[in-house]
């Protein structure tokens, strides 16, 4: 199991357009909306790093998604 927290901004006034559109995705567990930074952290589980990979270019490709950070980690 692989574990990515990907931090999201995203242009102004978009900001419900893309929670819904990430709040599709198969492998997205959590969406929370933060202030600082970032307009979004989102916890993504998925099986493989190709995986995780795949879903983050989904999440930058959405119309509004302007930068994406990721951080990985994996159960031991």
């Amino acid at each position: 199991m692989v574990i990515g927290v990907t931090m999201v901004n995203v242009a102004p006034g978009k900001e419900k357009e893309v929670y819904l559109e990430i709040k599709k995705r198969k492998d997205v567990r959590e969406v929370y909306h933060v202030f600082g930074e970032f307009d979004f952290v989102v916890i993504i589980d998925t099986k493989s790093l190709s995986e995780l990979n795949k879903l983050v270019d989904e999440i930058r490709s959405i119309e509004g998604v302007t930068k994406t950070q990721t951080v990985v980690g994996a159960e031991i």
